[in-house]
Protein backbone atom coordinates (compact mmCIF):
# COMPACT_ATOMS: atom_id res chain seq x y z
CA UNK A 1 0.00 0.00 0.00
CA UNK A 2 1.25 3.36 -0.82
CA UNK A 3 -0.57 5.33 1.56
CA UNK A 4 1.64 8.42 2.23
CA UNK A 5 1.82 11.34 4.96
CA UNK A 6 0.79 13.57 2.61
CA UNK A 7 -1.13 15.80 5.45
CA UNK A 8 1.95 16.75 6.31
CA UNK A 9 1.83 19.14 3.50
CA UNK A 10 0.91 22.66 4.54
CA UNK A 11 2.52 25.38 2.25
CA UNK A 12 3.76 23.45 -0.77
CA UNK A 13 6.93 25.22 -2.65
CA UNK A 14 7.75 26.21 -6.34
CA UNK A 15 11.16 23.84 -6.08
CA UNK A 16 13.76 24.65 -8.42
CA UNK A 17 17.38 22.73 -8.87
CA UNK A 18 19.24 26.12 -8.18
CA UNK A 19 16.88 26.58 -4.73
CA UNK A 20 13.75 27.14 -3.42
CA UNK A 21 11.04 30.37 -4.70
CA UNK A 22 7.93 30.28 -2.58
CA UNK A 23 5.54 32.78 -1.73
CA UNK A 24 5.05 31.38 1.64
CA UNK A 25 9.24 31.02 2.34
CA UNK A 26 8.49 27.17 2.98
CA UNK A 27 9.90 24.50 1.75
CA UNK A 28 8.21 21.14 1.41
CA UNK A 29 9.62 17.46 0.53
CA UNK A 30 7.25 15.89 -2.24
CA UNK A 31 5.82 12.69 -1.95
CA UNK A 32 7.74 10.62 -4.77
CA UNK A 33 11.36 10.67 -5.74
CA UNK A 34 11.86 10.12 -9.26
CA UNK A 35 14.15 7.73 -10.83
CA UNK A 36 16.01 7.62 -14.41
CA UNK A 37 12.96 6.55 -16.42
CA UNK A 38 13.62 3.54 -18.49
CA UNK A 39 10.44 2.88 -20.46
CA UNK A 40 8.86 -0.80 -20.41
CA UNK A 41 8.03 0.12 -23.59
CA UNK A 42 8.32 3.12 -26.47
CA UNK A 43 4.92 2.69 -27.12
CA UNK A 44 5.38 3.47 -31.04
CA UNK A 45 1.91 3.37 -32.11
CA UNK A 46 0.78 6.31 -29.75
CA UNK A 47 0.41 8.66 -32.81
CA UNK A 48 -2.74 6.54 -33.34
CA UNK A 49 -4.71 6.67 -30.05
CA UNK A 50 -8.03 8.85 -29.81
CA UNK A 51 -7.70 12.43 -29.42
CA UNK A 52 -9.95 13.45 -25.94
CA UNK A 53 -11.42 16.39 -27.56
CA UNK A 54 -11.90 15.07 -31.06
CA UNK A 55 -13.41 18.20 -32.45
CA UNK A 56 -10.45 20.24 -32.04
CA UNK A 57 -7.68 18.06 -30.56
CA UNK A 58 -7.12 15.60 -33.83
CA UNK A 59 -3.79 14.56 -35.17
CA UNK A 60 -4.63 15.96 -38.28
CA UNK A 61 -5.44 19.16 -37.19
CA UNK A 62 -2.24 19.61 -35.42
CA UNK A 63 -0.59 18.27 -38.50
CA UNK A 64 -2.67 20.67 -40.73
CA UNK A 65 -1.03 23.29 -38.57
CA UNK A 66 2.11 22.07 -38.73
CA UNK A 67 2.34 21.74 -42.12
CA UNK A 68 0.41 24.56 -43.29
CA UNK A 69 1.59 27.32 -41.35
CA UNK A 70 3.25 30.41 -43.04
CA UNK A 71 5.96 29.95 -42.48
CA UNK A 72 6.02 26.44 -41.22
CA UNK A 73 6.36 25.18 -37.66
CA UNK A 74 9.15 22.99 -38.83
CA UNK A 75 11.25 21.93 -41.60
CA UNK A 76 11.95 18.27 -42.29
CA UNK A 77 15.55 17.26 -40.19
CA UNK A 78 18.42 17.27 -42.63
CA UNK A 79 20.47 14.36 -42.72
CA UNK A 80 22.82 13.02 -40.37
CA UNK A 81 25.58 13.14 -42.73
CA UNK A 82 25.19 16.92 -43.33
CA UNK A 83 27.66 18.91 -42.43
CA UNK A 84 25.13 21.35 -40.40
CA UNK A 85 24.13 18.09 -38.67
CA UNK A 86 27.75 16.97 -37.85
CA UNK A 87 28.53 20.82 -36.36
CA UNK A 88 24.95 20.44 -34.21
CA UNK A 89 26.98 16.66 -32.68
CA UNK A 90 30.23 18.94 -31.99
CA UNK A 91 28.40 21.51 -30.21
CA UNK A 92 27.23 18.49 -27.96
CA UNK A 93 30.91 17.04 -27.57
CA UNK A 94 31.86 20.47 -26.39
CA UNK A 95 29.54 20.74 -23.94
CA UNK A 96 29.79 17.00 -22.60
CA UNK A 97 33.41 18.42 -22.46
CA UNK A 98 32.58 21.42 -19.51
CA UNK A 99 29.90 19.75 -17.71
CA UNK A 100 29.32 21.53 -14.29
CA UNK A 101 28.23 20.02 -11.53
CA UNK A 102 24.99 22.72 -11.55
CA UNK A 103 24.32 20.99 -14.99
CA UNK A 104 25.01 17.51 -14.01
CA UNK A 105 21.94 18.11 -11.61
CA UNK A 106 19.69 19.22 -13.65
CA UNK A 107 20.28 16.32 -16.00
CA UNK A 108 19.82 14.21 -12.93
CA UNK A 109 16.68 16.33 -11.87
CA UNK A 110 14.72 15.79 -15.71
CA UNK A 111 16.23 12.26 -16.16
CA UNK A 112 13.09 10.31 -14.19
CA UNK A 113 10.65 12.03 -16.72
CA UNK A 114 9.38 15.43 -18.00
CA UNK A 115 5.96 14.47 -17.41
CA UNK A 116 6.37 13.22 -13.60
CA UNK A 117 8.37 16.19 -12.83
CA UNK A 118 6.05 18.84 -14.22
CA UNK A 119 3.26 17.10 -12.66
CA UNK A 120 5.10 17.36 -9.35
CA UNK A 121 6.11 21.43 -10.38
CA UNK A 122 2.50 22.01 -10.99
CA UNK A 123 1.16 20.78 -7.58
CA UNK A 124 3.44 23.30 -5.93
CA UNK A 125 2.12 25.81 -8.24
CA UNK A 126 -1.22 25.32 -7.01
CA UNK A 127 -0.37 24.94 -3.63
CA UNK A 128 1.11 27.98 -3.85
CA UNK A 129 -1.85 30.22 -5.53
CA UNK A 130 -4.66 28.49 -3.37
CA UNK A 131 -4.36 31.46 -0.99
CA UNK A 132 -7.82 33.03 -0.66
CA UNK A 133 -7.98 36.90 -0.76
CA UNK A 134 -8.12 39.02 2.32
CA UNK A 135 -10.97 41.18 2.83
CA UNK A 136 -10.46 44.87 2.76
CA UNK A 137 -11.27 47.51 5.63
CA UNK A 138 -14.56 48.05 4.23
CA UNK A 139 -15.19 44.09 4.28
CA UNK A 140 -15.12 43.13 0.54
CA UNK A 141 -13.21 41.06 -0.76
CA UNK A 142 -10.90 41.52 -3.81
CA UNK A 143 -11.41 39.57 -6.74
CA UNK A 144 -7.69 38.44 -8.64
CA UNK A 145 -7.22 39.72 -11.76
CA UNK A 146 -5.71 37.45 -14.94
CA UNK A 147 -4.87 41.25 -16.27
CA UNK A 148 -2.81 42.34 -13.70
CA UNK A 149 -1.54 39.26 -11.92
CA UNK A 150 0.51 40.67 -9.77
CA UNK A 151 -1.93 42.66 -8.06
CA UNK A 152 -3.00 42.09 -4.31
CA UNK A 153 -4.45 39.32 -4.36
CA UNK A 154 -2.32 37.44 -6.82
CA UNK A 155 -4.09 36.01 -10.35
CA UNK A 156 -5.19 32.97 -9.66
CA UNK A 157 -6.66 31.76 -6.46
CA UNK A 158 -6.05 28.31 -7.02
CA UNK A 159 -9.17 27.11 -5.28
CA UNK A 160 -10.32 23.25 -6.05
CA UNK A 161 -12.07 24.04 -9.21
CA UNK A 162 -9.63 26.44 -10.75
CA UNK A 163 -6.85 23.63 -9.88
CA UNK A 164 -9.20 21.25 -11.37
CA UNK A 165 -9.18 23.04 -14.53
CA UNK A 166 -5.19 23.33 -14.69
CA UNK A 167 -4.37 20.07 -14.49
CA UNK A 168 -6.68 19.10 -16.24
CA UNK A 169 -5.63 21.38 -19.04
CA UNK A 170 -1.69 20.94 -18.19
CA UNK A 171 -2.41 17.05 -19.01
CA UNK A 172 -4.43 16.89 -21.61
CA UNK A 173 -2.10 19.17 -23.39
CA UNK A 174 1.07 17.54 -22.64
CA UNK A 175 -0.77 14.10 -23.85
CA UNK A 176 -1.89 15.49 -27.04
CA UNK A 177 1.17 17.24 -27.88
CA UNK A 178 3.51 14.02 -27.21
CA UNK A 179 1.05 12.33 -29.60
CA UNK A 180 1.99 14.25 -32.11
CA UNK A 181 6.05 14.47 -31.34
CA UNK A 182 5.33 10.28 -31.71
CA UNK A 183 3.75 10.91 -35.12
CA UNK A 184 6.71 13.25 -36.38
CA UNK A 185 9.69 11.54 -34.79
CA UNK A 186 8.80 7.91 -36.55
CA UNK A 187 8.37 9.81 -39.18
CA UNK A 188 11.69 11.27 -39.61
CA UNK A 189 13.10 8.48 -37.79
CA UNK A 190 16.24 10.34 -36.75
CA UNK A 191 18.13 8.74 -33.75
CA UNK A 192 19.66 10.33 -30.86
CA UNK A 193 22.83 12.22 -31.22
CA UNK A 194 24.59 9.73 -29.09
CA UNK A 195 23.69 6.94 -31.71
CA UNK A 196 25.22 9.43 -34.38
CA UNK A 197 28.40 9.87 -32.86
CA UNK A 198 30.36 7.63 -30.38
CA UNK A 199 32.22 10.53 -28.87
CA UNK A 200 28.77 11.61 -27.20
CA UNK A 201 27.62 10.48 -23.94
CA UNK A 202 24.54 8.87 -23.18
CA UNK A 203 24.09 10.81 -19.68
CA UNK A 204 20.18 9.72 -19.44
CA UNK A 205 18.93 5.97 -20.23
CA UNK A 206 19.29 5.07 -23.65
CA UNK A 207 16.33 3.72 -26.09
CA UNK A 208 15.62 3.57 -29.43
CA UNK A 209 13.53 6.71 -28.89
CA UNK A 210 13.88 8.50 -32.14
CA UNK A 211 14.80 12.48 -31.92
CA UNK A 212 13.62 14.71 -34.19
CA UNK A 213 11.01 16.36 -32.82
CA UNK A 214 12.31 16.22 -29.38
CA UNK A 215 10.28 14.91 -26.80
CA UNK A 216 11.51 16.79 -23.96
CA UNK A 217 11.54 20.02 -25.89
CA UNK A 218 7.70 19.58 -27.10
CA UNK A 219 7.16 18.78 -23.49
CA UNK A 220 8.76 21.70 -22.41
CA UNK A 221 6.83 23.58 -25.08
CA UNK A 222 3.69 22.98 -24.55
CA UNK A 223 3.72 22.69 -20.75
CA UNK A 224 5.36 26.50 -20.08
CA UNK A 225 2.59 28.32 -22.65
CA UNK A 226 -0.21 26.04 -20.28
CA UNK A 227 1.35 27.17 -17.18
CA UNK A 228 1.69 30.64 -18.21
CA UNK A 229 -1.71 31.30 -19.15
CA UNK A 230 -2.93 29.43 -15.60
CA UNK A 231 -0.16 31.24 -13.63
CA UNK A 232 0.87 34.19 -15.46
CA UNK A 233 1.97 35.58 -11.92
CA UNK A 234 4.93 33.15 -12.19
CA UNK A 235 6.08 33.12 -15.82
CA UNK A 236 9.75 33.86 -15.21
CA UNK A 237 9.52 30.61 -13.12
CA UNK A 238 8.00 28.65 -15.86
CA UNK A 239 10.49 29.78 -18.60
CA UNK A 240 13.33 29.02 -16.63
CA UNK A 241 12.18 25.73 -15.59
CA UNK A 242 11.06 24.75 -19.51
CA UNK A 243 14.42 26.01 -20.28
CA UNK A 244 16.39 23.37 -18.24
CA UNK A 245 14.55 20.70 -19.43
CA UNK A 246 15.43 21.74 -23.15
CA UNK A 247 19.21 22.10 -21.79
CA UNK A 248 19.44 18.33 -20.27
CA UNK A 249 17.96 16.81 -23.22
CA UNK A 250 20.88 18.74 -24.93
CA UNK A 251 23.95 18.09 -22.63
CA UNK A 252 22.85 14.36 -21.74
CA UNK A 253 22.71 13.77 -25.81
CA UNK A 254 19.36 13.07 -26.30
CA UNK A 255 18.83 15.58 -28.62
CA UNK A 256 20.42 18.15 -30.78
CA UNK A 257 19.72 21.88 -31.48
CA UNK A 258 17.65 21.47 -34.20
CA UNK A 259 15.72 18.24 -32.54
CA UNK A 260 14.99 20.97 -29.76
CA UNK A 261 13.92 23.74 -31.99
CA UNK A 262 11.71 21.58 -33.50
CA UNK A 263 10.07 20.24 -30.50
CA UNK A 264 9.98 23.27 -29.18
CA UNK A 265 7.92 24.78 -31.87
CA UNK A 266 5.64 21.64 -32.09
CA UNK A 267 4.99 22.07 -28.37
CA UNK A 268 3.95 25.65 -28.49
CA UNK A 269 1.43 24.84 -31.52
CA UNK A 270 -0.10 22.20 -29.52
CA UNK A 271 -0.38 24.96 -27.13
CA UNK A 272 -2.05 27.50 -28.49
CA UNK A 273 -4.99 25.46 -29.55
CA UNK A 274 -5.65 24.50 -25.77
CA UNK A 275 -5.05 27.87 -24.84
CA UNK A 276 -8.35 29.06 -27.81
CA UNK A 277 -10.30 26.28 -25.99
CA UNK A 278 -9.45 27.41 -22.18
CA UNK A 279 -10.35 31.09 -23.17
CA UNK A 280 -13.77 29.85 -24.74
CA UNK A 281 -15.19 27.24 -21.60
CA UNK A 282 -16.26 29.41 -19.74
CA UNK A 283 -14.40 29.94 -17.16
CA UNK A 284 -14.44 33.74 -17.33
CA UNK A 285 -18.08 33.96 -15.84
CA UNK A 286 -17.71 31.24 -13.37
CA UNK A 287 -17.44 33.85 -10.59
CA UNK A 288 -21.18 34.90 -11.30
CA UNK A 289 -22.01 38.68 -9.80
CA UNK A 290 -24.17 40.27 -6.69
CA UNK A 291 -27.51 39.78 -8.49
CA UNK A 292 -26.70 35.94 -9.43
CA UNK A 293 -25.64 34.93 -5.99
CA UNK A 294 -28.95 37.23 -4.17
CA UNK A 295 -31.06 34.79 -6.65
CA UNK A 296 -29.54 31.89 -6.00
CA UNK A 297 -30.81 32.65 -2.22
CA UNK A 298 -33.67 33.89 -3.33
CA UNK A 299 -34.61 30.39 -4.90
CA UNK A 300 -33.89 28.71 -2.34
CA UNK A 301 -36.30 30.82 -0.10
CA UNK A 302 -38.70 30.45 -2.60
CA UNK A 303 -38.68 26.72 -2.07
CA UNK A 304 -39.04 26.99 1.55
CA UNK A 305 -35.64 25.86 2.09
CA UNK A 306 -33.14 27.57 4.22
CA UNK A 307 -30.47 29.01 1.81
CA UNK A 308 -26.24 28.54 2.51
CA UNK A 309 -24.84 31.60 3.50
CA UNK A 310 -21.08 31.92 3.92
CA UNK A 311 -20.16 31.26 7.20
CA UNK A 312 -16.84 33.37 7.07
CA UNK A 313 -16.41 37.00 9.09
CA UNK A 314 -17.01 39.25 7.18
CA UNK A 315 -19.10 37.31 4.69
CA UNK A 316 -17.07 36.00 1.76
CA UNK A 317 -19.00 35.82 -1.86
CA UNK A 318 -19.78 31.94 -3.15
CA UNK A 319 -16.76 30.22 -5.00
CA UNK A 320 -16.96 30.01 -8.73
CA UNK A 321 -20.75 29.34 -8.32
CA UNK A 322 -20.92 29.03 -12.39
CA UNK A 323 -18.35 26.77 -12.83
CA UNK A 324 -21.03 23.81 -13.35
CA UNK A 325 -21.18 25.71 -16.58
CA UNK A 326 -17.55 25.18 -17.54
CA UNK A 327 -16.99 22.84 -20.63
CA UNK A 328 -16.10 19.34 -19.78
CA UNK A 329 -13.72 16.89 -21.17
CA UNK A 330 -15.59 13.50 -21.32
CA UNK A 331 -19.49 14.72 -20.92
CA UNK A 332 -22.09 17.04 -22.19
CA UNK A 333 -23.85 19.82 -20.69
CA UNK A 334 -26.94 17.70 -21.20
CA UNK A 335 -25.34 14.77 -19.34
CA UNK A 336 -23.95 16.30 -16.45
CA UNK A 337 -27.82 17.96 -15.94
CA UNK A 338 -28.88 14.55 -16.31
CA UNK A 339 -26.52 12.99 -13.91
CA UNK A 340 -27.55 15.42 -11.43
CA UNK A 341 -28.40 13.48 -7.63
CA UNK A 342 -31.67 13.75 -6.62
CA UNK A 343 -32.50 16.47 -4.18
CA UNK A 344 -30.71 16.32 -0.42
CA UNK A 345 -33.29 16.05 2.97
CA UNK A 346 -35.29 19.10 2.88
CA UNK A 347 -34.10 21.69 5.57
CA UNK A 348 -37.00 21.41 7.37
CA UNK A 349 -37.45 17.49 7.82
CA UNK A 350 -36.89 15.18 10.44
CA UNK A 351 -34.58 13.60 7.48
CA UNK A 352 -32.02 16.90 7.64
CA UNK A 353 -32.40 17.04 11.68
CA UNK A 354 -30.98 13.26 11.76
CA UNK A 355 -28.24 14.32 9.61
CA UNK A 356 -27.35 17.56 11.89
CA UNK A 357 -27.34 15.72 15.09
CA UNK A 358 -24.80 12.63 13.41
CA UNK A 359 -22.70 15.88 11.96
CA UNK A 360 -22.79 16.79 16.10
CA UNK A 361 -22.13 13.81 17.61
CA UNK A 362 -18.87 13.28 15.06
CA UNK A 363 -18.17 17.14 15.82
CA UNK A 364 -18.23 16.41 19.58
CA UNK A 365 -16.39 12.89 19.70
CA UNK A 366 -13.71 13.75 17.52
CA UNK A 367 -11.36 11.08 18.30
CA UNK A 368 -7.51 10.92 17.38
CA UNK A 369 -7.64 8.82 14.91
CA UNK A 370 -10.38 10.56 13.34
CA UNK A 371 -8.82 13.85 13.70
CA UNK A 372 -5.55 12.67 11.79
CA UNK A 373 -7.59 11.34 8.91
CA UNK A 374 -9.67 15.11 9.12
CA UNK A 375 -6.13 16.32 8.85
CA UNK A 376 -4.78 14.12 6.19
CA UNK A 377 -7.23 15.00 3.50
CA UNK A 378 -8.25 18.77 4.49
CA UNK A 379 -6.63 19.81 1.44
CA UNK A 380 -7.50 23.32 2.64
CA UNK A 381 -5.85 26.71 1.51
CA UNK A 382 -1.80 26.56 0.99
CA UNK A 383 -2.01 23.20 -0.68
CA UNK A 384 -2.58 21.33 -3.82
CA UNK A 385 -6.08 20.85 -3.32
CA UNK A 386 -8.12 17.87 -3.68
CA UNK A 387 -7.34 17.18 -7.13
CA UNK A 388 -3.84 17.74 -6.39
CA UNK A 389 -4.36 14.97 -3.80
CA UNK A 390 -4.91 12.37 -6.18
CA UNK A 391 -2.37 13.46 -8.84
CA UNK A 392 0.06 12.58 -5.85
CA UNK A 393 -1.20 9.45 -4.99
CA UNK A 394 -1.51 8.62 -9.12
CA UNK A 395 2.41 9.59 -9.59
CA UNK A 396 3.57 6.79 -7.39
CA UNK A 397 1.64 4.43 -9.74
CA UNK A 398 2.45 5.93 -13.27
CA UNK A 399 6.62 6.30 -12.41
CA UNK A 400 6.69 2.67 -10.84
CA UNK A 401 4.86 1.50 -14.09
CA UNK A 402 7.88 2.41 -15.67
CA UNK A 403 5.23 4.24 -18.46
CA UNK A 404 6.69 5.97 -21.34
CA UNK A 405 6.70 9.56 -21.65
CA UNK A 406 3.25 9.24 -24.00
CA UNK A 407 1.28 6.82 -22.00
CA UNK A 408 2.46 8.50 -18.90
CA UNK A 409 0.39 11.23 -19.74
CA UNK A 410 -2.07 10.07 -20.98
CA UNK A 411 -2.63 8.33 -17.20
CA UNK A 412 -2.41 12.12 -15.52
CA UNK A 413 -5.00 12.94 -18.76
CA UNK A 414 -7.64 9.86 -18.25
CA UNK A 415 -7.06 11.23 -14.61
CA UNK A 416 -7.31 15.13 -14.92
CA UNK A 417 -10.05 15.14 -16.86
CA UNK A 418 -12.11 12.39 -14.39
CA UNK A 419 -11.46 15.38 -11.61
CA UNK A 420 -12.10 18.22 -13.86
CA UNK A 421 -15.74 17.12 -14.84
CA UNK A 422 -15.87 15.96 -11.31
CA UNK A 423 -16.06 19.48 -10.33
CA UNK A 424 -17.85 21.18 -13.17
CA UNK A 425 -20.48 18.22 -12.15
CA UNK A 426 -20.32 18.97 -7.84
CA UNK A 427 -20.32 22.56 -8.65
CA UNK A 428 -23.32 22.51 -10.77
CA UNK A 429 -25.37 20.55 -8.13
CA UNK A 430 -24.04 22.73 -5.10
CA UNK A 431 -25.56 25.47 -6.75
CA UNK A 432 -28.39 24.42 -7.83
CA UNK A 433 -29.72 22.90 -4.34
CA UNK A 434 -27.76 25.66 -2.49
CA UNK A 435 -27.61 23.78 0.43
CA UNK A 436 -26.50 25.07 4.10
CA UNK A 437 -23.22 23.70 5.45
CA UNK A 438 -24.14 21.53 9.21
CA UNK A 439 -22.72 24.43 11.51
CA UNK A 440 -25.23 26.66 9.67
CA UNK A 441 -28.27 24.52 10.63
CA UNK A 442 -26.29 24.27 14.38
CA UNK A 443 -23.88 27.05 15.12
CA UNK A 444 -23.15 24.43 18.44
CA UNK A 445 -21.11 22.21 15.89
CA UNK A 446 -17.20 23.07 15.91
CA UNK A 447 -15.92 21.99 12.98
CA UNK A 448 -12.26 20.23 12.79
CA UNK A 449 -10.92 21.84 9.93
CA UNK A 450 -12.21 25.14 8.07
CA UNK A 451 -15.48 25.13 6.80
CA UNK A 452 -15.56 25.62 2.78
CA UNK A 453 -17.21 28.99 1.14
CA UNK A 454 -19.97 27.12 -1.31
CA UNK A 455 -23.30 25.18 -0.77
CA UNK A 456 -22.80 21.45 0.92
CA UNK A 457 -24.78 19.17 -1.07
CA UNK A 458 -22.56 16.64 -2.78
CA UNK A 459 -19.00 16.98 -1.36
CA UNK A 460 -16.42 17.77 -3.47
CA UNK A 461 -13.85 15.54 -1.35
CA UNK A 462 -16.39 13.03 -2.26
CA UNK A 463 -16.74 13.81 -5.95
CA UNK A 464 -13.72 14.42 -6.81
CA UNK A 465 -12.39 11.31 -4.83
CA UNK A 466 -15.03 8.97 -6.30
CA UNK A 467 -14.05 9.89 -9.74
CA UNK A 468 -10.27 9.46 -9.07
CA UNK A 469 -10.36 6.08 -7.73
CA UNK A 470 -12.74 5.25 -10.26
CA UNK A 471 -10.10 5.92 -13.52
CA UNK A 472 -7.41 4.84 -11.23
CA UNK A 473 -8.99 1.44 -10.64
CA UNK A 474 -8.94 1.07 -14.32
CA UNK A 475 -5.23 1.96 -15.22
CA UNK A 476 -3.86 -0.20 -11.91
CA UNK A 477 -6.64 -2.67 -11.63
CA UNK A 478 -4.92 -4.85 -8.97
CA UNK A 479 -4.53 -1.60 -6.67
CA UNK A 480 -8.52 -1.27 -6.46
CA UNK A 481 -9.08 -1.96 -2.94
CA UNK A 482 -6.26 0.54 -2.15
CA UNK A 483 -8.19 3.63 -4.11
CA UNK A 484 -11.59 2.89 -3.41
CA UNK A 485 -10.26 2.33 0.56
CA UNK A 486 -8.92 6.35 -0.03
CA UNK A 487 -11.72 7.70 -1.58
CA UNK A 488 -13.94 6.11 1.14
CA UNK A 489 -11.89 8.04 3.89
CA UNK A 490 -11.86 10.90 2.02
CA UNK A 491 -15.41 11.37 2.30
CA UNK A 492 -15.42 10.40 5.68
CA UNK A 493 -12.93 13.15 6.69
CA UNK A 494 -15.79 15.46 5.83
CA UNK A 495 -18.19 14.30 7.99
CA UNK A 496 -15.34 13.67 10.82
CA UNK A 497 -14.47 17.45 10.72
CA UNK A 498 -18.36 18.16 11.04
CA UNK A 499 -18.62 20.03 7.28
CA UNK A 500 -20.29 17.44 5.93
CA UNK A 501 -23.58 15.68 5.87
CA UNK A 502 -23.62 12.15 5.63
CA UNK A 503 -25.86 12.42 2.01
CA UNK A 504 -23.10 14.75 1.25
CA UNK A 505 -20.56 11.83 1.02
CA UNK A 506 -22.43 9.34 -0.11
CA UNK A 507 -23.89 10.56 -2.54
CA UNK A 508 -21.12 12.72 -4.01
CA UNK A 509 -19.05 9.36 -3.98
CA UNK A 510 -21.16 7.88 -6.20
CA UNK A 511 -21.49 11.09 -8.37
CA UNK A 512 -17.84 10.83 -8.55
CA UNK A 513 -18.09 7.26 -9.78
CA UNK A 514 -20.79 8.06 -12.15
CA UNK A 515 -17.90 10.66 -13.71
CA UNK A 516 -15.25 9.03 -13.89
CA UNK A 517 -17.29 6.03 -15.47
CA UNK A 518 -17.62 8.70 -18.36
CA UNK A 519 -13.50 8.84 -18.73
CA UNK A 520 -12.89 5.40 -18.46
CA UNK A 521 -15.42 4.54 -21.58
CA UNK A 522 -13.59 7.20 -23.46
CA UNK A 523 -10.04 4.67 -22.43
CA UNK A 524 -11.51 1.63 -23.31
CA UNK A 525 -11.75 2.74 -26.85
CA UNK A 526 -9.20 5.20 -27.36
CA UNK A 527 -6.88 2.74 -28.79
CA UNK A 528 -3.94 2.19 -26.26
CA UNK A 529 -5.11 -0.46 -24.22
Amino acid sequence: MKNKNIYIITFLAFAFVLGIVSSCDKEVELSETLTPLEPASLDEDAANWAPIDANAMTIEKIVNVVENSTPKVFNPPADITSDAYKAELATIKDAQSKLTKEQKDIIEYWSGGGVLRWNQILRGLVARFNLPPAPKADGSYPAPDAENPFADPNFPFANPPYAARAYSYVSVAQYEALKAAWHYMYQYNRPSPYKNDSGIQSLMPETDLPSYPSSDAVLSGVTAEMLKLLFPAAVEEITLKAAEQRNAALWSGKASTSDITAGLALGKSVAALFVTRARGDGMGAAGGNKALWQSLADGAIAKGETPWISLETPKRPPMLPVFGKVKAWAMTAEQIAAGRPAPPPLTSSAEMQKEVDEVKWYADNLTRERLAIVHKWADGAGTYTPPGHWNDIAAEYIRDANYSEVRAARAFALLNMALHDAAVCCWETKFYYFNPRPSQMNGSIKTGTGVPNFPAFTSGHSTFSGAAATVLSHLFPSHTDYFQSEADEASLSRLYAGIHYRADIEVGLQQGKSVGGFTVAFAQTDGAE
